[in-house]
């Protein structure tokens, strides 16, 4: 069976797939016009695309939590489209079954997917930049951003559980740390992580550190 090729163990440099790319000058912002795909849309790509249970499980979680970012952002006066926010934590992982039997980088082949069968940028750019943010991470209201809000969700559920993102790594380098070279990918991600979890929580106002969403009530769809 052929690797994902965004994972730390078949890419070592896995955080950086998107290294090369011309610096991006804006994240997507709301736009109420454009078509956002609801739950039964997304649940109804999972099953065209044969997204393995698991992935679901994983999905379902991350979608709650960068939905609750999203909704602690608009709370606070910021522009927010809290479903699209949704839409692209239901579908970051779109791809993932196909790269992993495949190959590929799941986070490029489902975006391209996503603007295919959505029509919607915003919705693609958070599938797209899920696994690493290739320039700076901003430290203002930047941060509260679609692609953000995704990206933080996903680096706090470990398969299917809430976690810190200290645990997270942690299980990243013990399952794939194989290499100087994989460690080094896992620790940039890590320190990526801290980087954007510290920028949320300075504009949100609140500390996530430790905070599990509350996961436990997530219902998972199998």
């Amino acid at each position: 069976m052929n690797k994902d090729c965004d994972s730390p163990q078949a890419h070592p440099a896995y955080a950086r797939p998107l290294a090369g790319l011309p610096r991006l000058t804006t994240v997507c912002r709301p736009d109420e016009a454009r078509p956002v795909p609801d739950d039964a849309q997304c649940f109804a790509l999972w099953d065209k695309y044969d997204m393995l249970p698991n992935i679901r499980r994983h999905s379902m979680l991350v979608a709650h939590i960068a939905t609750t970012l999203a909704l602690l952002a608009k709370e606070i006066g910021l522009a927010t489209n809290v479903a699209e926010v949704r839409a692209s934590g239901l579908l970051h992982d779109i791809a993932k079954t196909y790269c992993v039997r495949h190959g590929g980088s799941h986070a490029q082949v489902g975006a391209s997917w996503i603007v295919s069968e959505t029509g919607n940028h915003a919705v693609a750019q958070g599938v797209m930049l899920h696994v690493w943010w290739p320039w700076d991470v901003p430290d203002g209201q930047e941060i509260c951003a679609l692609p953000f809000y995704v990206m933080y969700a996903d680096k706090r559920i470990r398969h299917d559980k809430c976690v810190t993102l200290q645990a997270r790594y942690e299980d990243l380098l013990n399952r794939y740390g194989v290499t100087k070279e994989a460690r080094q990918g896992i620790d940039l991600a890590y320190r990526q992580g801290q980087h954007i979890e510290s920028a949320l929580e300075a504009q949100l106002g609140l500390s996530l550190h430790e905070n599990s969403f509350d996961c436990g009530r997530v219902v998972h769809r199998a």
